[in-house]
């Protein structure tokens, strides 16, 4: 069955190693017949949540701020699978894709009980640190927000070791990224 993926990058380097993970899992998931979008949110204007409660309103645009969401909403809510992208930032995921992340609540007020889409869900980061123990912390948010949301992990892939720019080039992890997305049905 065809899928529709749509991978938020939050990764403020347009060709950096995050970049090269998000490749190679497009290439894998293209290749078995899935659709995919994705979204490079550093070059996208993009407020962060106000928390005011007032969207949902507007099915086309649910959000009360108007900015580059009104781009990602629809095809947010006609993803299958939302691939969460980032290089770690201070053992976290970058600002880019937190602001982004946190203005998808707009669509869960078009429910009067604040129910989110049911989707699958799939992390892709690249970090400077290579133990285990690094990706720890993004982990725990990421299956926190996992429960949360009650969706269901789709998978993960985490390249340790990789901070300049061209560092993922031959790592192990850009093979995972690609069965990864060869492994969606």
């Amino acid at each position: 069955m065809n899928k529709k993926i749509i991978i938020l990058n939050g990764s403020p380097r347009m060709k950096g190693n995050t970049a090269g993970l998000i490749d190679a899992f497009v290439q894998g998931a293209e290749q078995v017949g899935h659709t995919v979008k994705t979204f490079n949110l550093q070059k996208m204007n993009i407020h962060p949540c106000l928390g005011c409660l007032g969207g949902g309103k507007n099915p086309d645009s649910p959000c009360t701020q108007k900015d580059d969401m009104d781009q990602i909403y629809p095809v947010y809510e006609e993803a299958d699978i939302v691939v969460l992208a980032s290089p770690m930032y201070y053992c976290s995921i970058t600002a880019q894709l937190k602001a982004a992340f946190d203005r998808l609540f707009a669509v869960a007020e078009k429910d009067g009980d604040y129910r989110n889409q049911k989707k699958e869900c799939i992390m892709l980061m690249a970090a400077e640190g290579d133990t285990r123990d690094n990706f720890e912390p993004v982990e725990h948010y990421y299956h926190a927000l996992l429960k949360h949301l009650e969706w269901k992990n789709a998978g993960e892939v985490y390249a340790g070791g990789v901070m300049k720019i061209g560092d993922i080039k031959g790592h192990p992890a850009l093979d995972e990224a690609r069965q990864l997305g060869l492994s969606i049905r």
